[in-house]
């Protein structure tokens, strides 16, 4: 009996973070809002305290966070069916840098900023999408919008923390996440004026790797912000996914959609 016990006990824990990572329930729900504030929270840090003179309250700060981020890991590969496939997935690996820049910051604010790649997981899961739509009609309506949102302002801030963690330690004109916002969207957008530049070989290495980006990626995402929205719904005879809101037959097979239509207020 004492053995059943032990082997129960771990095993309703687990399934306990599974009902709160995987659940519907207004509890499970609130908890993944409660990690995704968490992320957003930890970026707003990274940035807030790239804009003071570092003191140790920041250090502990960074500790504070790192053990709590690190909890929410092992909570995160506990409760997964394959604890080691989640373990060793891309995201998870740039949340182990970043929990252990928080841990040992060597280098200022350290590789912090990748935590919103684990915030743009968490918007992308379908689960986080479909609790979203349930909550919000906004987002619902708008869904390719926001999502093209997020891809945009997540790209352009993982850009500028490549600036800054790069430069601000040797580089006068790059101060703070502000400057290194500025200097990658110029160059993105290839304005390029000239103000702020990246000395020396690796500092034109990193803006050639934005520019060329801002050609590519950048251009793209920013596109799909601005096009016309597509409603999701898959055709019953070719699965193409994505229609225009208004569409009858579908455009590559032309069988007749019935698209549930939420009506008009």
């Amino acid at each position: 009996m004492v053995g059943h016990g032990a082997e129960a006990g771990p095993a309703s824990f687990r399934l306990r973070l599974r009902y709160l990572y995987d659940g519907r329930t207004e509890e499970a729900r609130r908890f993944r809002y409660a990690i995704l504030s968490l992320d957003l929270a930890t970026v707003l840090f990274v940035i807030a305290t790239s804009f003071v003179q570092r003191h140790a309250w920041i250090e502990w700060v960074d500790v504070v966070i790192g053990v709590v981020l690190l909890v929410e890991f092992a909570a995160r590969v506990a409760a997964s069916r394959r604890p080691l496939g989640e373990a060793v997935r891309l995201t998870s690996l740039a949340d182990i840098v970043a929990i252990a820049s928080f841990l040992a910051p060597l280098a200022g604010e350290g590789f912090g900023f990748l935590r919103v790649v684990r915030t743009l997981r968490l918007l992308h899961t379908y689960r986080m999408a479909r609790m979203l739509r349930e909550d919000f009609p906004f987002f619902r309506r708008n869904e390719e919008a926001f999502l093209a949102a997020i891809h945009l302002s997540v790209f352009v801030f993982i850009m500028t923390a490549l600036v800054y963690e790069t430069q601000h330690a040797t580089n006068t004109e790059i101060a703070n996440y502000a400057d290194a916002l500025y200097f990658t969207v110029t160059a993105l957008t290839t304005t390029g004026f000239g103000d702020i530049t990246l000395p020396g070989t690796s500092g034109r290495l990193i803006s050639v790797v934005i520019m060329i980006a801002g050609v590519t990626l950048f251009l793209r995402l920013a596109r799909a912000l601005f096009r016309p929205s597509k409603v999701r719904f898959p055709c019953p005879t070719c699965g193409l996914l994505r229609h225009d809101p208004d569409a009858v037959h579908c455009k590559a097979c032309g069988t007749v959609l019935a698209i549930p239509d939420e009506g008009r207020d």
